[in-house]
């Protein structure tokens, strides 16, 4: 037969490569319930859609070809909900998916690959950092993937999945990606436990050092934490749903599930007329938007504020409202790093924006000051003024001070709808009597009721209206249709439904 000897070294070559770390470290993960570099692209991609490239890539040391198959690192495409993205998986049983001259030459071609053919990136993260005798020395070093290794102008959504211990290239690009889900029990940092307490000459806590807690509670990387790879896989599939392949087209739009809206009347079971008394907004935007829709992001950093995508009629959109069971909705800090990242995420993937408003304002104090929260508010207003997509804002209760301005108000969004419970004041009149009249309750009861009904006129949905400061004011129950016929007149029919992108190149992580 023809090429009898050239088809036998191909096959063999291949098996090799397929191979991976050899069958011990794949039986040690399968025993402790871990996917595989292989396995997690199988689970991730429909059915034989998977097309690699650089399969027969190895070491360019020639001491350790013969055991580095594809380099540690699997690159290739593949379809997720039927379009092509680019996909990076980790091999930690090669070297500890340690990065090298090769295998940083193979990602930075499936990244160039993605962003001008207009396709998604996926990261799956497991690695060890460097690979130390690729880079010692001043000419190693300084050898690295051109200066556009991690530039990121926002073509194309980056998604990142931290399923082990991230070091180096994998922690970087979870930094950089839009979206970051972690497994519990995996690690992301700079530098490892190891070469941490080495330098700092004390032992050192994986968990504490870069654990899922530290990440979704602290910094804020992290957008979700998960049990298994398989939540993981699953959680980047949806959120890719909601975005486009690339920022020159509009959103996919998905089917409308059956009952969606059906309850909207128990919208006016959850608020509370007191504006005092706090429930869940998740609730609320469950009743509103399409059913089983609603896609938080960060929820356990920032509480105050809810931001996640969910669908109206079947399109994507995506929700900033306040949170009144933490904080009583009072907005701090993380939050305000937690909204600006969310709207620069939206105006880049041409998602419309939607602001559900029941604040009492910023959260002040000695800690907040600590923590930059004058230049976080003026950070979430700056990249306001640049969002191009339409902005809607519905006050739902309260509204004061300058975070009217931020949740929309003043004219920082396209339309203000307040429902018939809404009150929108410089200050809580309660805070307000003391502060201008001098006047507290206890000192004063009779005094202080008369001049807070003073300070308390003139903030009714009906006082805004008035004023053209809320162009409707509308029943709660009333929200879905409302904001869907809203939704459709302000859609960006001029462009194709794809915005400015003026934050393209803003930071993800700063």
């Amino acid at each position: 037969m023809k090429f009898d000897k050239q088809i036998a070294e191909h096959a063999q070559r291949t098996r090799a490569a397929l191979a991976m770390g050899g069958e011990k470290k794949l039986a040690e993960r399968r025993s402790e319930g871990i996917l595989n570099a292989r396995e997690r692209i199988a689970a991730l991609v429909e059915p034989g859609s998977f097309l690699e490239t650089g399969l027969f890539a190895t070491s360019v040391r020639e001491e350790v070809r013969s055991r580095s198959p594809a380099d540690g690192k699997i690159t290739g495409y593949g379809k997720i909900g039927g379009r092509d993205v680019g996909i990076v998986s980790n091999d930690f049983t090669v070297m500890g998916a340690s990065s090298s001259t090769v295998n940083t030459a193979k990602v930075g071609r499936v990244k160039r690959v993605a962003s001008t053919r207009g396709m998604p990136m996926v990261f799956l993260g497991e690695s060890t950092g460097a690979r130390m005798p690729d880079v010692m020395g001043a000419a190693n070093i300084g050898a690295g993937d051109r200066p556009t290794q991690y530039r990121r102008m926002r073509e194309t959504p980056w998604v990142s999945a931290v399923l082990g211990h991230c070091y180096g290239s994998s922690s970087w690009y979870a930094a950089l990606a839009d979206f970051v889900v972690m497994r519990k029990g995996a690690i992301t940092a700079v530098s490892s436990t190891k070469l941490t307490s080495m330098a700092i000459s004390e032992a050192v806590d994986p968990e504490a050092l870069g654990g899922w807690k530290l990440h979704t509670e602290v910094t804020g990387m992290v957008d979700l934490a998960v049990d298994t790879d398989q939540e993981a896989l699953a959680a980047v599939a949806r959120f890719l749903s909601y975005l486009p392949s690339h920022c020159n087209e509009p959103p996919p739009v998905a089917a409308v599930p059956p009952g969606s809206g059906e309850n909207a009347h128990r919208i006016l079971e959850i608020l509370p007329e007191s504006r005092t008394q706090v429930y869940d907004v998740r609730k609320i935007l469950a009743l509103i938007y399409d059913l089983d829709s609603v896609f938080e992001l960060k929820p356990r950093f920032g509480k105050s504020i809810v931001t996640a995508f969910a669908r109206l009629n079947g399109r994507s959109v995506g929700i900033v409202a306040s949170n009144p069971m933490a904080k009583g909705g009072a907005i701090d800090p993380e939050s305000c790093e937690k909204v600006v990242s969310f709207l620069v995420l939206c105006d880049s993937f041409n998602i419309p924006l939607v602001f559900m408003v029941d604040q009492p304002g910023f959260l002040i104090g000695v800690e907040g000051e600590r923590k930059g929260a004058i230049g976080r508010v003026m950070n979430w207003m700056n990249a306001l003024s640049l969002v191009t997509v339409p902005k809607i804002s519905v006050v739902m209760r309260k509204s004061y001070g300058q975070a009217v301005l931020n949740m929309g108000g003043g004219g920082n969004a396209d339309e203000v709808v307040c429902w018939f419970s809404a009150e929108i004041n410089f200050m809580d009149p309660r805070s307000a009597v003391p502060i201008v009249h001098g006047v507290t309750q206890a000192d004063d009861p009779e005094r202080h009721a008369e001049l807070l009904a003073e300070m308390t006129k003139g903030t009714t949905a009906y006082d805004a209206a008035a004023a053209n400061a809320a162009h409707a004011v509308i029943d709660p129950t009333e929200t879905r249709a409302y904001l869907t016929r809203l939704l459709e007149i302000h859609e960006m029919r001029m462009s194709g439904g794809v915005g400015e992108h003026l934050m393209r190149t803003w930071p993800t992580s700063y």
